[in-house]
Parts: structure tokens; C-alpha cells; sequence
């Protein structure tokens, strides 16, 4: 199996997708930052089955159980993201 059959340019598209996700919620005027793990996760999930069904070159899932685990890491790797750089400027 080489480099090239794990699609890592879609997967990457699904975490920045997610990101900007948990930046909107975040934007929203209610005290909501403990949920933007859940709608980063659940939009990672949408956008991995997303993927799948509309025949995305490269994607690395050919079963929609694991297209949406795929995505739902994907956008939860989002959230981890955002945390390891808030982490790295407080040092």
C-alpha cells in the first residue's frame, strides 16, 4: 500500500473544515466553549460521510462506519489543534 491510497489531503480538508466550525461556535454570544468539541466531532462525522458518498478521490474509507470514524477524529483532532496552540503561547 503506498502513501498516496490514505487520501491525507481530504482528511486534512475535514479538520480545517471542523476547525472553522468550532470557531463559529465559539463566535456565538452564548457561553457555549464546552460544546464545540461535540459540534466539531459531529461535523467531522457529517463531512466524512459526506466524503464517502460523493465519491471523494483518495478517501480512505470505502464502509460509512469507518468514513464517519474518519471524520468524527478528524474534527475532534480540530479541537486538539486549537488547544496545542493556545498551550504553546502560554509557555
Amino acid at each position: 500500500m503506498d502513501i498516496s491510497a490514505f487520501g491525507v489531503a481530504g482528511v486534512a480538508a475535514i479538520t480545517v473544515l471542523c476547525y472553522i466550525v468550532g470557531v463559529i461556535v465559539k463566535a456565538t454570544p452564548f457561553d457555549n466553549n464546552k460544546y464545540i468539541p461535540i459540534a466539531c466531532g459531529v461535523a467531522g462525522l457529517c463531512l466524512g460521510l459526506l466524503a464517502l458518498y460523493t465519491g471523494m478521490p483518495d478517501f480512505p474509507a470505502r464502509d460509512p462506519i469507518t468514513a464517519a470514524a474518519i471524520g468524527a477524529v478528524s474534527g475532534l483532532a480540530a479541537t486538539g489543534f486549537d488547544q496545542s496552540v493556545k498551550q504553546l503561547k502560554n509557555k
